[in-house]
């Protein structure tokens, strides 16, 4: 008879085990305070301006809502944090948060920052994982243009090929030195060409190792079909498929620009409809991990419990070399720790960057907490049920 799964996502004391009880009750007081929709709309109009006039308001935020969701200012303190997440054996998903700042100097600036940090996670063997966005090293109206296939300038056609040369040497250096390039999904009116130069570098790269990932937000209705598809080719062109599953974080705006510009939206009618595709990919990844690697990216319970169950099913080893968990920092510790004690691979996105320039990134966040049912009530039920455990 088939040994059951021993998995629990209640367990507090695994999910806490890294934190402190002072960070403990700092945890409960900013979720709290996330609770407060009114609160967070204020802070989200307030923070950007207040930290452009110059007030000196950095020194809050750093200790508060960027201690919680960032790993540090610079790669040296996000180090720091990667290495407390691996004495308990969570791993690292390194991303440079800062949101892109256009022009071409930008562009070729960010290049040598993400070569720094594959380098760095060479020689860290908690750090698996590096993910960039190709909106940090390209115009975003070139991608438009580009998804709308619409003919390039010969300069815009130069223009394409830098980027190209940008995304292609990080994907060089990461496939030098064996880590992980998770690339991130964009706004549907550019993710053709993201695709495209996703599945060039697959092509190139994949051949034994996975190295490059695309990621498949579920919350668009066709994404499942692509994933089916993108599987296909890569068996056909004989490279792995890299496969980083997320829910989706634009619905708001993708909802909003297909009914200003009247066509039909890309978002599924409702929760359920992401869900089931959700899960329906995590199964069809986890039913061919001899051709594909997976990264199953959620904060959803369910759906990382499918996975778990999937692999133990298959009589698979629990850190299977194709199978990677995530959750975001400061948020869902009860599934990673819990999953990291069961022996999985799993590992936390780690955004860092200085303060003033993570803001956008941070206050997403915030928004994300406040507007995802039922979340912060989880997140402060798990923290309180500890703190009850420990007394304090």
């Amino acid at each position: 008879m088939e040994k059951q799964l021993s998995l629990s996502f209640e367990n507090t004391a695994i999910a806490f085990e890294s934190k402190t009880d002072k960070a403990l009750k700092k945890a409960d007081f900013l979720f709290t305070n996330i609770g407060k929709p009114w609160l967070v709309k204020v802070g989200a109009a307030v923070t950007p301006f207040a930290l452009k006039i110059g007030l000196p308001i950095k020194g809050l935020i750093r200790s508060t809502i960027f201690s919680q969701f960032c790993g540090g200012e610079n790669l040296q303190e996000a180090a720091a944090t990667a290495s407390l997440l691996g004495k308990f054996h969570v791993g690292v998903a390194l991303d440079y948060g800062v949101e892109a700042m256009e022009g071409e100097e930008n562009y070729d600036h960010a290049v040598p920052e993400f070569v720094r940090a594959i380098e760095y996670a060479a020689g860290n063997p908690n750090i698996p994982f590096i993910a960039i966005k190709v909106t940090g090293f390209a115009r975003f109206s070139l991608l438009e243009k580009l998804h709308a296939n619409e003919t390039l300038t010969p300069e815009e056609a130069a223009e394409y090929a830098r980027v190209r040369q940008r995304i292609q040497t990080i994907a060089a250096t990461a496939a030098k030195h064996k880590v992980g390039l998770l690339i991130d999904a964009e706004e549907s009116w550019i993710q053709q060409p993201v695709d495209d130069l996703t599945n060039e570098l697959m092509a190139q790269f994949n051949k034994t190792n996975a190295i490059v990932y695309n990621t498949f937000q579920m919350y668009r209705h066709d994404r499942l079909a692509f994933l089916k598809r993108s599987f296909e080719k890569a068996e056909q062109q004989g490279y792995l498929l890299g496969a980083k599953l997320v829910r989706g974080a634009y619905m708001e705006k993708e909802r909003k620009r297909a009914e200003e510009m009247g066509y039909p939206s890309p978002i599924q009618p409702d929760k359920e409809a992401t869900d089931r595709d959700y899960n329906a990919a995590v199964t069809f990844c986890m039913e061919r991990l001899d051709k594909l690697a997976v990264f199953v990216g959620t904060h959803n319970e369910q759906s990382s419990m499918l996975a778990a169950n999937l692999l133990h099913q298959q009589e698979l080893p629990h850190d299977h070399p194709h199978v990677s968990f995530s959750q975001l920092l400061g948020m869902s510790d009860n599934i990673t720790f819990n999953l990291a004690h069961a022996g999985y691979h799993v590992s936390k996105y780690l955004p860092y960057g200085p303060v003033k320039d993570v803001m956008p990134y941070l206050l997403r966040r915030a928004q994300e907490n406040t507007s995802i049912s039922g979340q912060v009530g989880r997140e402060l039920g798990l923290i309180r049920k500890e703190r009850k455990r420990r007394g304090i």
